[in-house]
């Protein structure tokens, strides 16, 4: 029954956010902005699109200066633009947190991840950077380009 502007100024009282008032505003027009949202601000959350939805639950997730982030699955359903602004959004955003993300994209992991831990079954079954993964486990590719006058 809430819309975006209401949720995020609701989760900034929650984490105990203790900036301004007019910082607190500042803040949630900068989430709603960056995620792509800020048109809809003024929309109840239950008529947005779910890629909308999945956009106001990250805002949700970084509101508040939160120290420490779990994104399940973030741009699942999303389009190629929608999860390329996304990526660029919590590149941007990740400066003094930590971020834990979960996705079955591996260009997702690779352009987002520090370090990559891949699960089977339920275990992990390795953790690295993503140039030692690629290293160890990867199968290898050759590029060659040619470039003609």
């Amino acid at each position: 029954m809430l819309t975006p502007w209401e949720h995020l100024s609701i989760f900034q009282d929650f984490k105990g956010s203790e900036k301004s008032r007019s910082d607190k505003r500042k803040e949630i027009e900068k989430l709603l902005k960056d995620v792509g949202i800020w048109d809809m601000r003024n929309t109840k959350a239950k008529n947005l699109s779910g890629g909308s939805k999945r956009k106001l639950s990250v805002a949700i997730a970084l509101c508040g200066d939160s120290k420490f982030v779990m994104l399940d699955e973030p741009t699942s359903g999303m389009d190629l633009q929608a999860r390329r602004s996304l990526w660029n959004m919590l590149r941007a955003y990740r400066n003094n947190r930590i971020i834990i993300l979960t996705t079955h994209y591996m260009d997702e992991a690779d352009v987002l991840g520090d370090r990559i831990g891949i699960m089977a079954q339920g275990k992990l079954v390795c953790l690295g950077a993503s140039l030692f993964l690629k290293k160890r486990y990867g199968v290898g590719y050759n590029l060659t380009l040619e470039k003609s006058s």
